[in-house]
């Protein structure tokens, strides 16, 4: 912040100078004492000044209205909400979301540097906030081929050029990198890697990734000063975590819910707890909403109202060190939410301000994003191309673990000529390179229930290739093709039938408006 600037926040603070509005009649949740006060307060230049009896060049009347800072997402992958960055934050205003913490895992994975500059760029077209992790996997695994792969070196010179090195002060910088992204790579973590090493050396915040690590592996993980984690499925495994230091994100995405960690959070561990969705589809955005969603589903499983605001903004705030936000108090921004709370377990978002405007309006309005090139070659599919060899015997299948994103590795007796064995639940998976290797994997998933057709998607994680599963080699082919054709897509084949839906971005994301 500029001194000219602090001169002229300071003489509306001392009540010297009129300020920009005064919101009248609020009553205000302040997320430090987990209390409300009926008041009035001011903001100039888009921060709020203080509480109090202030004159203003306008006023808005509340009328006693409930008011709560703008919630942050604490976590998410845009790509998986299949908007861009823009349109994406034009969504979350309707729900309250002023802040959104996001990694870009998926695009980097696809496009490298080029896809993390996309990101950063279409940050801007939005009034929404929306700050960047550096995706600290690419590529996620080496079992895999993803498009592109960002050495310790690589992510250093992105930190470099684009980290919001002091948010506080630079609150206007939307798009900037604050911290690394999930460090997925938990065995290279514990086994002293030195390029993993050197990634963890880039940032001061970073984001964990650690599903059901425990003990002395869980130990020495933490010990190399990762902060979070949003991997937890049980409450034991995030009581470990959370006594053991670590920020813990519940996750409430499309796949799964964070039902329960609920109980971890109280008025002690209230600061140690955020929400995050991670991955959430569009659809499911529009229907059921993002962190306001979170709010209605922690209150539901009898998460204390009070708790719940508390986690959705300054706690959040604190650990990724945004003190410029996160509260309704004097040198914060002007981001909060006009709510109903006649119901709690109905909570609803009326009303968005972002740095003091009514985001009604920006919200309603679609700016068309900007074209990114990407690497898309995959061959054309025949059925040869995934014809299982015929064989009988022990066979290794994905198995689908129902409400979580986990699988499991099952061992089965298998007769690759009864496939599709629909008794058993059991059809053919396939993954086919999109990066002009021209590989093909072909394998079994169970419990996946597909009654008939075929599904192929270019969105499948972390590596983005084009995966498929259905009852019918011949249906699989289509849809593998048809996505292909596409340059990217979700599709679904059923004898004559077929539908796509066209990913032209990245293949992982369309240009389309969310409506």
């Amino acid at each position: 912040m500029v001194n000219s600037l602090r001169k002229e926040l300071l003489k509306a603070a001392l009540g010297d100078e009129p300020c920009d509005i005064v919101f009248k009649n609020a009553n205000v949740f302040d997320p430090f004492s987990c209390t409300w006060e009926l008041c009035d307060f001011g903001v100039k230049d888009g921060i709020v000044i203080g509480k109090g009896d202030y004159e203003g060049k306008e006023e808005t009347d509340l009328g006693g209205a409930k008011v709560i800072p703008g919630l942050i997402e604490a976590h998410v992958h845009i790509e998986s909400s299949l908007l861009t960055p823009g349109e994406y934050g034009r969504l979350m205003l309707r729900c309250g979301v002023t802040t959104v913490i996001a990694d870009p895992h998926e695009i980097a994975n696809v496009c490298g540097k080029k896809g993390i500059e996309y990101m950063i760029s279409e940050a801007e077209k939005t009034a929404a906030d929306i700050f960047y992790m550096l995706p600290s996997c690419v590529p996620a695994t080496p079992l895999d081929r993803a498009g592109a792969v960002l050495s310790a070196a690589d992510l250093k010179e992105i930190y470099d050029r684009y980290n919001v090195a002091d948010s506080a002060g630079n609150s206007d910088c939307r798009g900037g990198i604050i911290g690394l992204g999930e460090m997925m790579n938990y065995p290279g973590v514990i086994g002293g890697d030195e390029e993993v090493f050197r990634k963890l050396g880039i940032c001061e915040i970073r984001d964990g990734h650690s599903p059901q690590l425990s003990g002395k592996s869980l130990n020495a993980y933490m010990m190399q000063g990762i902060g979070s984690d949003h991997e937890c499925t049980s409450y034991e495994e995030g009581y470990e975590k959370l006594t053991g230091g670590m920020h813990i994100l519940i996750r409430d995405s499309t796949a799964e819910d964070g039902s329960g960690l609920i109980s971890l959070v109280n008025p002690c561990t209230a600061s140690r707890c955020m929400f995050a969705t991670d991955d959430r589809h569009v659809d499911f955005l529009c229907s059921n909403g993002s962190i306001d969603d979170c709010i209605r589903n922690a209150i539901a499983r009898g998460l204390a109202p009070d708790l719940a605001y508390r986690i959705a903004t300054l706690s959040a705030a604190e650990y990724f060190g945004l003190n410029d936000r996160g509260a309704i108090a004097p040198g914060r921004l002007a981001d909060f939410c006009v709510i109903d709370e006649s119901c709690p377990e109905k909570f609803r978002v009326v009303k968005t301000y972002k740095r003091g405007e009514d985001v009604g309006k920006s919200a309603a309005t679609f700016v068309r994003p900007a074209v990114l090139d990407s690497v898309f070659d995959m061959p054309e599919i025949s059925a040869a191309d995934i014809a299982l060899p015929k064989r009988c015997g022990v066979a290794h299948v994905i198995g689908i673990v129902k409400g979580q994103i986990i699988t499991e590795n099952l061992r089965m007796n298998i007769d690759t000529a009864n496939i599709p064995d629909m008794g058993e639940n059991i059809i053919k998976c396939v993954v086919c390179g999109r990066y002009g290797t021209g590989k093909i994997g072909v394998g079994l998933v169970k419990g996946l229930g597909l009654a008939k057709g075929a599904i192929a998607v270019s969105v499948s994680h972390d590596s983005h290739n084009v995966i498929a599963a259905g009852c019918s080699d011949a249906e699989i082919v289509r849809a593998l093709n048809l996505v292909r054709e596409n340059r990217g897509g979700m599709c679904c084949v059923c004898g004559d039938d077929e539908s796509i839906l066209p990913l032209s971005c990245g293949a992982l994301m369309s240009y389309d408006s969310y409506e």
